[in-house]
């Protein structure tokens, strides 16, 4: 099989890996294609700059995998980056007579509004409450009316090797508990990566959407207080903490796992306990 990755980061790069062990062939597109592993065919390509002519792809492409990261959080980068990006990536295709049998979007789980700690799934209707997140939305419905086997892949907070914002709050005195229970919700980047894959290759015909996240949607503090624990800290105190930028939530992954992934991360506490552990290695 032949696979695109458009927007090869740390993710695509992991996944586009993963794609390579189970012997397919990668081309990966990216601003830094000298970074990516010697293992893919690569182009030099920045998806976010409208002036840059796509590429000529491979008429066998068989699987589009779209991942691209903003270079900032701004409505101007994410509309360039993920929507007309998007746009521009599927007129390429069609332009090349490339029709692949599936196209995979990463997204992610800012779509959704707050649920006040209510249970979400890919049934829930969305509600971005920001101008980022309406871009999102508006990527993964053009995806799905422009692709010919379009499979969006909602992605929730990814964590992993390289990831230590809140191993570092914490282990820095920093961190600050909320009073009242602030649900969030992860992934680590290997299980993202593998999700990612398995909808690829997967016998049967993928739904249209899944949400990409673990087994437990936990407090911000009970994450927290076992980091703490973990790494041999203080307890954070309680005070103003942040809250979550899509909202309060907990996000299912029942049809994740309909499909028959399992995880290897299945809680943040296999999954923080790898990163403690210094395994795995963040992709530059």
């Amino acid at each position: 099989m032949k696979v695109l990755v458009l927007g090869a980061g740390d993710l695509g790069t992991e996944a586009g890996l993963r794609f390579r062990a189970a012997g397919h062939h990668v081309t990966a597109w990216r601003r830094r294609p000298e970074v990516l592993p010697t293992e893919f065919a690569t182009h030099r390509v920045d998806l976010s700059d409208p002036d840059t002519a796509l590429p000529a792809i491979d008429p066998d492409t068989d699987t589009v995998v779209f991942t691209p990261a903003a270079p900032e959080r701004s409505e101007d980068a994410y509309r360039r980056t993920y929507l007309e990006a998007a746009r521009r990536v599927l007129d390429a295709l069609g332009r090349d007579s490339v029709a692949p049998r599936r196209f995979l979007l990463v997204s992610s789980t800012a779509v959704y509004g707050d649920a006040a700690g209510g249970w979400v799934d890919e049934d829930t209707a969305i509600s971005p409450r920001t101008a980022t997140a309406r871009i999102l939305a508006e990527t993964e419905e053009l995806v799905r009316g422009s692709a010919a086997t379009p499979v969006v892949l909602r992605l929730a907070g990814i964590y992993g090797p390289g990831r230590n914002h809140l191993i570092t709050q914490v282990r820095s005195g920093k961190a600050r508990a909320p009073e009242q229970t602030v649900w969030t919700n992860r992934i680590h980047r290997d299980d993202a990566a593998a999700a990612i894959v398995h909808l690829c290759t997967m016998e049967a015909t993928p739904a249209q959407l899944y949400l990409g996240v673990d087994h437990e949607p936990a407090g911000l503090g009970e994450v927290q207080d076992f980091l703490a624990e973990t790494l041999g800290v203080p307890r954070p105190g309680t005070g103003e903490a942040p809250v979550n930028r899509g909202g309060d939530r907990r996000l299912s992954n029942a049809r994740l796992l309909s499909t028959g992934f399992g995880f290897t991360f299945p809680t943040y506490r296999e999954g923080y306990a790898n990163v403690l552990a210094g395994r795995g290695v963040r992709h530059p």
